[in-house]
């Protein structure tokens, strides 16, 4: 490939990966907007569980939920959950938050480089599963079940690697175990890793600018679509090429048929964003997982909530009951 060539494909890594982060992502949460006013498909804003910055020694702050155990029960399970791409922990939990705060202990924060999350100088899978085990530490808390939705499900399969002590069980969806699987990833990806090297100290400015610009208290208002909006707008989309350039080279397949806990993966049926063939391989790749399925599309955590969610929770109970003894 020549230089000229090389320099051509870098911009268009570039310009893709922005245009689909900046546009796509907000037609989507303007299509809520309209859509929540329209139809009671949609779920209410709940009252949300406050959340703060913790500080993670060598580390930074990272922006944290923690519910406590639910009333009656100190020693009810731990759920750790892991947001998505591109959104943030409430963005992407807030349709289940109570139902799971019901009977577990929940934790969650904004991942590197989203939301209120720490801005370092890369962003890397690696660093935020670690981040998640540095808020255990502080939070006193021995092992988890890990729960991710789409980027959230490959840093729950790399908390398992990364910390198999920690993790009692898995509950994977709407996730694959690799996101660099055709010919047009294997020149996308290496093409924006090159594109990465040469602007990331621009995306990161960015992104710091937007993450100055934010409150330590999340605004929780009384309207879903105002309210969802806001939560979208926090994360930079000038982050999305440098996560997007990790989860090119997240690649769980070698590793994953050493998974020795309970696992369950939630399967959307009608995915365009991460295929459902992607996605029971992953099933296939993990010994013992079950599959638990829905019918809707990728963001049917908050679209089709009224039929994933039930979904959902019978997946994250069968994993509590079979999980292996928690001491925290």
């Amino acid at each position: 490939m020549t230089t000229r060539v090389m320099k051509s494909a870098t911009r268009h890594a570039l310009k893709g990966s922005l245009t689909a982060a900046r546009y796509g992502g907000r037609a989507a949460v303007l299509g809520m907007r309209t859509g929540i006013r329209r139809t009671q498909r949609f779920p209410a804003l709940p009252e949300l569980p406050a959340g703060r910055l913790l500080d993670l020694p060598g580390r930074g702050e990272a922006f944290v939920v923690d519910t406590g155990a639910p009333a009656g029960d100190p020693g009810a399970p731990t759920l750790l959950l892991f947001h998505g791409l591109a959104t943030t922990s409430y963005l992407t939990w807030f349709s289940t938050l109570a139902e799971l705060a019901a009977t577990h202990r929940v934790v969650m924060l904004d991942q590197r480089w989203h939301g209120r999350g720490i801005v370092s100088e890369r962003f890397s899978l690696e660093d935020c599963v670690d981040d998640a085990a540095a808020v255990l530490d502080q939070l006193g808390i021995a092992s988890v079940v890990a729960v991710g939705y789409s980027m959230g499900g490959a840093l729950a399969q790399l908390f398992w690697r990364r910390h198999p002590e920690r993790t009692a069980g898995l509950v994977l969806a709407s996730t694959a175990a690799c996101w660099s699987q055709t010919r047009g990833d294997a020149m996308f990806y290496p093409t924006l890793h090159k594109a990465n090297d040469r602007f990331r100290d621009r995306y990161r400015q960015r992104v710091l600018e937007v993450r100055a610009g934010l409150g330590d208290e999340r605004h929780v208002g009384a309207e879903m679509s105002t309210w969802a909006w806001g939560e979208f707008r926090s994360t930079s989309a000038w982050a999305m090429p440098e996560v997007l350039g990790a989860l090119g080279r997240f690649d769980a397949r070698p590793w994953l048929g050493e998974v020795d806990v309970p696992t369950a993966v939630v399967v959307t049926g009608r995915d365009h964003a991460i295929a459902t063939s992607r996605q029971r391989a992953l099933a296939a790749a993990i010994p013992g997982a079950t599959v638990h399925e829905t019918p809707g599309g990728h963001a049917s955590v908050v679209f089709d909530v009224h039929r994933w969610r039930p979904v959902f929770l019978a997946a994250v109970d069968e994993v509590v009951r079979h999980a292996r003894p928690v001491t925290n």
